[in-house]
C-alpha cells in the first residue's frame, strides 16, 4: 500500500466520521426544538383552560346579576 492510499483512506474515514458527527448534532438539535415546540403547545394550551376559566367564572357572575336584576324588578 502506498503513502497515498493511506492517505486517502484516513481522509475517507476523517469525512464519514465528521459526517456521522454533522448527523448527529442535527438529530440532536431536532430532537431539542421537538421537545421545546412541546412544551410551548401544553403552556398555550394551559393559558387557554385559565382563560376559558375566568371567561366561564365572569358569564357566570353575570349571569347571577342578570337574574337577581330580574328578581327585584318583579
Amino acid at each position: 500500500m502506498s503513502a497515498g492510499a493511506t492517505l486517502t483512506t484516513t481522509q475517507t474515514t476523517d469525512s464519514k466520521r465528521s459526517t456521522t458527527m454533522n448527523t448527529m448534532h442535527e438529530a440532536l438539535a431536532r430532537a431539542q426544538m421537538d421537545a421545546r415546540l412541546g412544551e410551548a403547545q401544553q403552556m398555550r394550551r394551559g393559558h387557554q383552560m385559565a382563560r376559558a376559566r375566568r371567561l366561564s367564572r365572569k358569564a357566570e357572575r353575570a349571569a347571577q346579576q342578570a337574574r337577581l336584576a330580574l328578581a327585584r324588578a318583579l
